[in-house]
């Protein structure tokens, strides 16, 4: 695998250039990582192969190689490199980059336009980019960090293809930190458990990773660094964490499913993980009750009460002790039976509703307070069901010439076990009183 920031060339001095700079590739044969983009058969290999390079879109976290590889994408198709920051640029600066772009064509050159988080523009802002796509101004490759499905305009994600770039595992996170002790002139002062714990503070970011090299090379100190040195040395970066973007719907999703899962310790590390990014406990456990009400059901009708529980628990308590109140309900919602019978139920009954409009209910159920109801036939037949044999008349109480659905059907499990004892006398019952 090559390398992302960096080469096996020998290394040149370079002066006080910062270190991630100095070891930027110089071919797209030289980054390490995204094989699912750069590899023999992937997307951006096939399509500069066939010399039909379109307009793209990376996705990805931070320090991935998304700027790098776009740069080294104009070097290999003669385009001239142009990058902007949504951030920083607005219409004024995007009427510049064009008009410069319209002259560079009628030159003969062509131009790739790198837009660096380019989820900051506005949609109206977006819209601009499309006719100078598709008159062949400009080239475009946008970043960003955020999901495209969601940030991006319809139009331009149908002129651009999506590529993901994943944050970089620690096995390619080793092999650039040996780039870059090659490009020092020596071995970072660290012992194994030390070196391992540097990559992981990176966490997957590559250039996070290049910037804590530089610090440790630059200490002076006799011997090597163990573990706890360099934490005291050295802070843990943050983990990433925004509470209103992928990260906070990933990092929920996972726990649900965790729960979902019926597996208690992975629900309690993702659970851990939203706490330590911020996230807001009262969202937590309006999400954990959810958990409850969604994929529990009747199979533990204790369940919703030991998170409504909970929930009063933390308020009273607050951060941090109340939280052990919110871990407690999630391990018992982990370990408790599983059922979505009542939630399917009432899904099919919302479509079954809609399906039937305004059908009326049957006479026979409808109360009648005036005389012209009761000449209407208005709860005329109507069977009192506590003077029923068994307490239960087995009448109709769908709309008239309405099918009987099921739509409750409960499962093999929990408390739902009983529920379905209780559903299957019942159906019996009504099938002896038909007849």
């Amino acid at each position: 695998m090559a390398d992302l920031f960096g080469s096996d060339a020998p290394a040149v001095e370079s002066g006080h250039r910062p270190l991630a700079d100095r070891l930027r590739p110089r071919s797209l044969g030289e980054v390490i990582g995204q094989s699912q983009v750069l590899g023999p058969d992937a997307p951006l290999t096939v399509m500069l192969q066939s010399g039909s390079l379109g307009s793209l879109i990376f996705w990805g976290p931070p320090g991935v190689g998304k700027t790098t590889i776009a740069r080294l994408l104009a070097d290999e198709t003669d385009l001239h490199f142009v990058q902007i920051s949504a951030i920083f640029s607005g219409v004024p600066e995007l009427r510049k980059v064009f008009d410069a772009a319209k002259i560079r064509r009628q030159n003969g050159q062509g131009t790739l336009l790198f837009v660096d988080e380019i989820h900051r523009f506005n949609k109206a802002q977006q819209d601009g980019f499309l006719p100078h796509m598709e008159d062949g101004t400009i080239l475009l490759v946008g970043a960003t960090t955020e999901n495209p499905s969601f940030e991006l305009n319809a139009a331009v994600l149908s002129r651009s293809q999506v590529l993901v770039l994943e944050r970089l595992p620690l096995a390619d996170l080793e092999r650039l930190a040996q780039r870059a002790e090659k490009e020092l002139g020596r071995g970072l002062p660290l012992d194994g458990p030390a070196r391992e714990n540097l990559l992981e503070m990176a966490d997957g970011d590559g250039r996070a990773l290049l910037n804590l090299i530089e610090q440790v090379a630059a200490w002076k100190v006799e011997g090597k660094l163990d573990g706890k040195a360099l934490s005291a040395r050295l802070m843990r970066r943050a983990a990433q964490y925004d509470k209103g973007g992928d990260a906070h719907y990933n990092l929920i999703s996972a726990l649900h499913k965790s729960v979902r899962g019926s597996d208690p310790d992975a629900a309690l590390y993702w659970l851990a993980r939203m706490l330590e990014g911020g996230e807001d406990p009262r969202y937590l456990m309006r999400r954990i009750t959810r958990m409850a009400v969604e994929d529990i059901g009747l199979a533990d009708p204790q369940a919703q009460s030991v998170c409504l529980q909970s929930w009063e628990t933390y308020e009273r308590l607050g951060s941090p002790e109340g939280e052990l109140a919110i871990a407690q309900a999630l391990t018992y919602l982990a370990l408790a039976p599983k059922s979505n019978a009542a939630y399917v139920a009432y899904k099919a009954a919302r479509r079954a509703a809609k399906q039937t409009g305004s059908s009326p209910p049957p006479k026979h159920i409808m109360n009648a307070p005036t005389k012209m109801m009761k000449e209407q036939g208005y709860g005329a037949g109507y069977a009192y069901d506590h003077d029923a044999e068994d307490g239960f008349s087995g009448q109709n109480y769908f709309p008239d010439g309405m099918e009987r659905p099921q739509f409750y059907q409960p499962v093999e499990r929990g408390f739902e076990r009983d529920l379905k004892k209780r559903v299957d006398y019942f159906e019996k019952l009504r099938a002896t009183r038909k007849t």
